[in-house]
């Protein structure tokens, strides 16, 4: 599949000029300094939805990464193929205008504007590329899939950063959300420590504020973290199938 270019309509501008101008006020204050030097590097502006082509070219040359245009959610086998590919899975559709504030499956601005500025980071970008790896190792086992999305949930969607004496988001989920941007940075929301064993135990859902956020110290850590990751599904892997024996 490609981009559409010529395709995009009025209203397809507006939305992302509108989308744009009311979360880039935000992000100054918000979000980490990883996503607002990327933000700058790949150049989007209010007025021109991105072209892939340009992106990639940028994306490419920084960190080897490209954008591979998607319909919209795809398959577990498909989408961590991808990344561990380095290709990010990204939709070239855009909400409505009545759907400016929620949206049950994620749009372009989401996948855009929201990941692409982290795709410029090395260590993250590694980061996504073996917790892939480690799904693929993984993909005939829904559970252990199940615990993966909940680490990919928590830290490339929703994830924080410790930063500068304060709290900075990387996290798409909240990036693409102005309501949230202002959420998870409040006295209302509850911050804890990034581990693995934590995440792994914490289910998440789509359609709310999240309850929880995890930080990170770095990205580095969070790149180091995917030995843990697979250290913690090859015991529970090994408890499921001990527990099993013992039950026949």
């Amino acid at each position: 599949m490609e981009q559409a270019y010529d395709k995009y309509t009025k209203e397809d501008f507006q939305v992302w000029k509108l989308l744009y101008e009311r979360q880039i006020v935000n992000l100054p204050e918000a979000a980490s300094e990883a996503y607002l030097e990327g933000l700058q590097k790949i150049n989007f502006t209010a007025d021109r939805i991105p072209d892939f082509k340009e992106t990639n070219r940028v994306l490419q040359s920084l960190t080897g990464w490209r954008l591979a245009v998607v319909p919209g959610l795809i398959d577990d086998d498909i989408f961590f193929k991808l990344m561990a590919d380095r290709q990010f899975p990204a939709t070239t559709w855009l909400r409505k205008m009545s759907e400016l504030d929620y949206l049950e499956e994620p749009d372009m601005f989401h996948d855009v504007f929201g990941h692409v500025p982290m795709l410029t980071n090395q260590h993250f970008v590694n980061f996504l590329q073996e917790l892939s790896k480690i799904a693929l190792r993984y993909i005939d086992n829904a559970w252990a899939i199940q615990l993966i999305s909940r680490i990919y949930w928590f830290t490339v969607e929703f994830g924080l950063i410790r930063e500068n004496g304060g709290v900075s988001i990387y996290g798409a989920g909240i990036l693409s959300s102005a309501g949230e941007t202002k959420f998870c940075l409040s006295k209302e929301a509850t911050h804890i420590d990034y581990e693995v064993d934590k995440i792994m135990g914490t289910p998440y859902r789509k359609d709310v504020f999240q309850e929880r956020y995890f930080l990170i110290n770095s990205y580095e850590q969070l790149f180091h973290s995917t030995d843990q990751i697979e250290r913690y599904l090859e015991r529970e892997s090994q408890q499921q199938q001990d527990s099993f024996k013992v039950n026949l």
